[in-house]
C-alpha cells in the first residue's frame, strides 16, 4: 500500500466569489505541499533539513484574501502569457493584438505581465486529486475563451502538479487552442529555504546552469542581445550567494533593485540544445542543508529575488514579509518572445500541444 495521500479542505472564498479548495498533498518520501484550486496556488510545502526537521519554505498566504489584496504572484500558475510582452502590443497573421499593459517599470513604456488585469493565477481551475501507487497530486483545468485578456484563441489549460516518493514535485504543462496565440505558462513559487519569516535569501547559494542572459531596457523588456555572463553578476556556474554580488553597481542590477532577470539554459534549445528534460538550476541553504535542483524543458530560467517586498506585506501568521524574502525561479519561454522572432517561438497554432515540465528536486546536504 502507497503511504501517498490526499485531503482536501474548503480555502475561503476569492474576490471574485468564487469557493476555493485546498489539497494537502503527502508524499511518500515525507514531503508536505498543500495547494488551492485558486490558480494553483501553493500555499504552503514542507520539506526537512539535515537534521530531519520539517518547515514550510515557501511565501504566501492564509486564504484567498491575502492574494486577493495584491502580491507578487506567491506561487501561482502563471497563464495565459507568463513575463512581460512590451507596451502589451504583438502582431501575428498581419493582426496588431493589444493587451493591458499594466506594469509601468521606471523607465518603460508599460507591458503586460502575467496574462494582464485578470490572468489565470486568478480563476479557480477545476481539479481533481489523485493517488498513482506512490504519487499523489491534482489535475488542474482551465478554459480560457477567445478574447480573453486580448488574446486570441479559445484555450484549454491542464497542468498537473505531481508529488513523487523521491521528494520531487513535477509540474506538466498542457494546452490546446483554436488559434494560434502565444502561450507560456510557468509556476511563480517563492522559495525560503529558513522559512518565509526568515529573512533574506541573499545567504543561499544558488546556481543557474546558463553562459548567457538576456539584458533589459529600462522598462526590463529584453533588448534582443543575449550576453555572456563572464565576469559579471550574472554569473552563477559554480554557485554563489545570491548576495555576493547582487549590490554592486551594474545597470542591469539596479534597473530591477537587484535580480529579475532572464538565463538562457546552456542546455536548452534558445542556446542550440536539443530539448527534453535539462538542468536550469539550484538552490541550497547552507544554514540547515536544504537543497534543491530545478530540472525543465523550457530553454530559459527568470529568476526574481523579491526586490518589491515591503515589511508593510504579511504573509501566514500575520507574519511581516521582508526585503528579498524569497527567490522565485521561475521555467520558461523568453519574456518578450512574441515580439522576438530571432527566439524561439511562443505561438501555438491549432492542432499543436503545448506540453512543457518542470521538476523540483528536494534533497538534503
Amino acid at each position: 500500500m502507497s503511504n501517498a495521500s490526499y485531503e482536501v479542505v474548503d480555502f475561503g472564498v476569492t474576490k471574485y466569489g468564487e469557493k476555493a479548495k485546498k489539497f494537502i498533498l503527502k508524499g511518500a518520501g515525507g514531503v508536505v505541499l498543500e495547494v488551492s484550486d485558486y490558480g494553483g496556488k501553493v500555499v504552503r510545502l514542507f520539506t526537512p533539513d539535515r537534521d530531519g526537521s520539517m518547515k514550510d519554505i515557501v511565501v504566501g498566504f492564509d486564504s484567498p484574501a491575502g492574494w486577493d489584496n495584491g502580491d507578487p504572484y506567491w506561487g501561482c500558475i502563471i497563464g495565459r502569457y507568463g513575463n512581460r510582452i512590451a507596451a502589451g502590443r504583438f502582431t501575428l497573421g498581419g493582426v496588431e493584438y493589444k493587451l493591458p499593459a499594466l506594469n509601468n517599470a521606471p523607465g518603460g513604456i508599460g507591458c503586460n505581465l502575467h496574462g494582464g488585469a485578470r490572468g489565470w493565477d486568478a480563476y479557480v481551475w477545476g481539479a481533481e486529486p489523485f493517488v498513482k501507487g506512490d504519487d499523489v497530486g491534482v489535475v488542474f483545468t482551465h478554459v480560457s475563451p477567445d478574447g480573453d485578456e486580448g488574446f486570441p484563441g479559445k484555450v484549454e489549460a491542464k497542468v498537473t502538479y505531481t508529488l513523487t516518493r523521491d521528494n520531487v514535485w513535477r509540474v506538466d504543462y498542457e494546452a490546446v487552442t483554436d488559434k494560434e496565440t502565444p502561450i507560456n505558462m510557468t509556476q511563480h513559487v517563492y522559495f525560503n529555504f529558513k522559512g518565509e519569516s526568515g529573512g533574506t535569501i541573499e545567504d543561499h547559494v544558488m546556481t543557474i546552469a546558463a553562459s548567457t542572459v538576456t539584458p533589459t531596457d529600462a522598462g526590463q523588456i529584453p533588448t534582443g542581445e543575449i550576453a555572456k555572463v563572464d565576469g559579471t553578476p550574472f554569473d552563477f556556474r559554480r554557485g554563489m550567494r545570491i548576495g555576493e554580488r547582487i549590490n554592486e553597481p551594474d545597470p542591469q542590477l539596479e534597473i530591477g533593485k537587484g535580480y529579475d532577470h532572464n538565463w538562457v539554459l546552456d542546455e536548452g534549445v534558445m542556446a542550440g540544445g536539443k530539448g527534453g528534460l535539462v538542468k536550469a538550476g539550484a538552490l541550497y541553504c547552507p544554514l540547515n542543508g536544504r537543497d534543491l535542483e530545478v530540472w525543465t524543458t523550457e530553454p530559459c530560467l527568470q529568476v526574481y529575488t523579491a526586490n518589491w517586498a515591503t515589511y508593510d506585506q504579511k504573509a501566514k501568521g500575520g507574519e511581516h514579509l521582508s526585503f528579498r524574502c524569497g527567490v522565485a525561479m521561475e521555467t520558461q519561454h523568453a519574456p518578450d518572445s512574441p515580439n522576438k522572432p530571432q527566439w524561439p517561438t511562443t505561438f501555438v497554432k491549432p492542432g499543436e500541444v503545448y506540453r512543457t515540465t518542470t521538476e523540483f528536486r528536494f534533497g538534503v546536504r
